[in-house]
């Protein structure tokens, strides 16, 4: 059987594992993410890494429903990860919900830069996944932006490569990938990694 195709019992989600970031359990939250991923005929493939600290990449993003599907499955598998958002964004009510769902205001006027900003937070907790997208936007890039190498290496945490691809309705958990000391060459080495999957709009070459 093709990886890619689903088996007929396989279930929509990989195991937990315990050193992974998790919210406060929650049998309805993810009963709703289950079947919204269900409904839409997506699943979730590949193994969960037992690490407390990482960086979470996620490629191709091509489109808005990447945040939809993608949120769906955070809470389906009721794991938290945090994202920076724009300061500007966290006014009431919608900081307290971006809160909730794992943004962390950035003060881009900060002499402290968002790479240390993110590097500090990872060091000042006990158990983070930190994610964002490497392309940094929908559209396609000849370059991908760096900056999730240099939060990794700082904070001396290992990066996850996860990914969509649309033509089968996955989102996958890929490998762990240990930073090295060339930047450049790791980073032709992780979009290699991404080529053969496909987003709604477009892959990552």
């Amino acid at each position: 059987m093709n990886p890619s195709e689903p088996h007929p019992h396989a279930d929509l989600l990989p195991v937990i594992p315990d050193g992974m970031p998790k919210v406060r359990p929650n049998r309805f939250t993810r009963w709703l993410g289950r079947t919204f991923l269900r409904a839409g005929g997506w699943r979730v493939v590949g193994t969960l890494p037992d690490i407390p600290k990482l960086v979470l990449i996620v490629a191709p993003h091509s489109s808005n429903w990447d945040g939809i599907w993608g949120m769906a499955a955070k809470i389906a598998l009721g794991f938290r990860v945090r994202v920076l958002g724009k300061a500007q964004l966290f006014w009431w009510p919608l900081g307290p919900l971006l809160r909730k769902l794992g943004a962390v205001p950035v003060d881009r006027s900060s002499p402290q830069g968002t790479v240390e900003q993110a590097v500090q937070l990872i060091r000042d907790s006990d158990r983070m996944w930190f994610a964002l997208t490497p392309e940094g936007t929908r559209k396609r890039v000849e370059k991908w932006k760096s900056g999730f190498w240099k939060i990794a290496k700082a904070a001396d945490v290992p990066i996850l490569m996860a990914y969509f691809h649309y033509p089968d309705k996955i989102i996958g958990i890929g490998e762990v990938f240990h930073p090295g000391d060339d930047m450049d060459a790791d980073m032709r080495a992780i979009r290699e990694w991404y080529r053969p999957w496909v987003g709604k709009n477009r892959g990552t070459y």
